[in-house]
């Protein structure tokens, strides 16, 4: 708790007024509320014993390369907030005058999934970023990575890869083609419209978006090494 407590300090830095402080103090107490009923290690443990749980060596590369391009292109190089978007998601709401973009790090959706609501608060969002470091502290991304997907919800009922893939597709995770996978990987940015049993045309759309993504992302590491 004292690292949350440093991350607390530089974010109540970085608001630099006096209602920045109050935000932080808010969101430290959503924090210390959610972790009073239950601790980090419980959640996940309770996450892991979950019924029809995937781990991320029964996924296919393509699935997991789809949900890292188009949720969290920069996964493994930032430390659970990711600033760069963050930043540009605020200027992107601003120009809007209403919340377009999240910026919200494969991290900080896991922490939301697992502690938070889906208001949309300033208190909320330094919650969800004191919660997300805390999981970058005690777990490694691959670990993050497979809690996540198996966290999210899908639509139709089914939460996590594993009841998704078997309830839209009738078959194991590992069994998916590229196709699926994509498909997949789309639907948690809005299950109720991505559902493929549910607006198949819109699913399709979505997964083009994704692929597209991904030929982006591929690039980006091609472009990189």
């Amino acid at each position: 708790m004292m690292k949350l407590l440093k991350w607390l300090v530089i974010l109540c830095a970085a608001g630099g007024i006096l209602g920045g402080g109050y935000i932080c103090a808010k969101g430290y107490a959503i924090l210390d509320q959610a972790f009073s009923s239950e601790t980090l290690e419980e959640k996940i443990d309770e996450l892991k014993q979950k019924e029809g749980y995937t781990p991320l060596a029964d996924l296919p590369d393509t699935y997991l390369q789809a949900v890292i391009a188009v949720e969290d292109r920069r996964f493994y190089t930032h430390g659970g907030v990711d600033w760069q978007s963050l930043l540009r998601a605020c200027w992107n709401n601003l120009k809007a005058g209403e919340i377009v973009e999240g910026g919200s790090t494969i991290t900080q959706q896991l922490a939301r999934n697992l502690y938070l609501t889906q208001e949309q608060s300033l208190s909320r969002k330094v919650a969800e970023a004191l919660i997300a470091w805390e999981l970058e502290d005690q777990y490694d991304k691959e670990e993050i990575l497979e809690f996540y997907v198996n966290a999210i919800y899908f639509g139709e009922g089914y939460y996590g890869v594993g009841e998704a893939c078997r309830g839209y597709f009738h078959k194991e995770p590992s069994q998916m083609s590229d196709g699926e996978c994509t498909m997949l990987a789309g639907i948690p940015n809005a299950p109720s419209v991505y559902a493929p049993t549910v607006n198949p045309d819109l699913a399709r759309e979505r997964q083009e978006q994704v692929e597209s993504c991904m030929e982006e992302y591929i690039l980006e590491g091609k472009e990189a090494a």
